[in-house]
């Protein structure tokens, strides 16, 4: 990465399972000025370019990014929109910087999944018009299907997944910014009520609103801007067909591609000892196993023994989803891996309260699309060790 750049600048608003007293501009525009205040610029001076994270059917508009200018101080200045979860936003936003193009972005991404009254609807509108769609499946039946296949395939049992569920509802009790934090055991989730074999009704992440804004800047006005600045490393995205027939149940090629993106850029060939933390996607249980294996944290097959062992607990040897992951703070649509990159930028700034994970130096934000995709990307953050010391 010739061009380095940091975030150096975050904020947040929402983080709730209904915001009726907000609509989506005004959630933009709080987590919008947070963010400024943060890392001290003027958006109508300072910030040369605007990216906005949003797909036109949550919405209920199209050309969405025709909304977007005026709640995050970007009137009469480039903005686009990204089609896609917030980490493609942040991924574009690098490039901008790198190519020469500006010196300051700001990315936003958010949900107000409270206005959707079809979310099941939509992800069915998603799946393919004539092989899949047509079946009239729910579209958690596909999460079924693939749960049952990465267990069969790799001797994890159901258990190991309640456990993934237990573990990160505990870990969002710490989390200000969680609504689903719960002290469950893993019978209270396999005694949840049933879905879609083996799927049950807590394996899956409830729905919240929420935006997250972040501001990133070369190295040289980063450094006038932050003593703190935190460093994108690497950065990866892939996709996959859509078609279920044609992709492996098992293996999400999508994060294994995209997780050796950003670990080329980035340097990394031992992602267990190089990484500290890891903020991964979990809209289901058993993702949250499938994710670590496909970053390479271990081999297929293994993540269920060491969930066992405690070494993803937030203070185990490689704590996974330290937030509460989406089972704790909820799924936020677009903005889910934004809000995975800012927990990771809150951990290395040592700003994570009683979630803190201690010495925390590099992290690995990942996110995937969710149903019906095979979409996903990773960012890796590292801060310089004097700036932790």
């Amino acid at each position: 990465m010739e061009r380095r750049v940091a975030v150096v600048g975050v904020g947040w608003s929402g983080f709730a399972p209904q915001t009726a007293d907000l609509s989506y501009k005004e959630l933009m525009f709080e987590a919008a000025t947070r963010a400024y205040e943060d890392a001290g610029v003027d958006p109508r001076r300072d910030v040369d370019s605007f990216v906005t994270c949003a797909e036109d059917y949550w919405e209920g508009h199209s050309i969405f990014d025709e909304f977007v200018p005026d709640q995050l101080g970007a009137v009469m200045k480039p903005t686009c929109t990204v089609s896609g979860d917030g980490l493609y936003g942040l991924a574009m936003a690098v490039m901008q910087i790198q190519a020469g193009l500006f010196d300051v972005v700001a990315v936003e991404a958010h949900s107000k999944a409270s206005d959707i009254l079809t979310y099941e609807g939509l992800l069915r509108f998603a799946m393919d018009p004539i092989f899949t769609r047509p079946l009239g499946w729910h579209p958690y039946a596909l999460a079924g299907l693939e749960m049952a296949r990465y267990l069969y395939d790799t001797g994890a049992l159901e258990e190991h997944c309640a456990m993934v569920v237990a573990k990160n509802k505990r870990n969002a009790l710490a989390n200000p910014l969680a609504s689903y934090g719960a002290a469950l055991t893993a019978d209270d989730v396999l005694a949840s009520k049933p879905l879609f074999e083996p799927l049950k009704e807590l394996d899956v992440a409830p729905l919240v609103d929420g935006c997250v804004v972040m501001v990133l800047a070369a190295e040289e006005v980063a450094r006038k801007l932050t003593d703190t600045p935190v460093w994108v490393l690497g950065m990866g995205w892939a996709s996959e067909t859509i078609t279920p027939e044609a992709r492996d149940w098992c293996r999400p090629i999508y994060a294994e591609l995209a997780a050796g993106m950003a670990y080329d850029m980035a340097g990394i060939t031992s992602p267990a000892n190089e990484i500290d933390l890891f903020e991964i996607d979990d809209k289901f249980s058993y993702k949250e196993l499938q994710h670590v294996e496909a970053l390479g944290v271990c081999a297929y097959g293994e993540a269920a023994r060491l969930l066992e062992e405690g070494v993803f607990e937030r203070d185990g040897d490689l704590p996974v989803n330290p937030s509460g992951g989406c089972l704790g703070v909820g799924n936020l649509l677009e903005a889910t891996g934004l809000h995975k990159a800012l927990e990771v930028v809150l951990q290395l700034r040592g700003e994570a309260g009683r979630r803190q994970v201690p010495d925390a130096e590099v992290g690995l934000a990942q996110a995937w699309r969710g149903l019906p995709t095979a979409s996903g990307a990773v960012v890796i953050f590292g801060v310089e060790k004097e700036v932790r010391a």
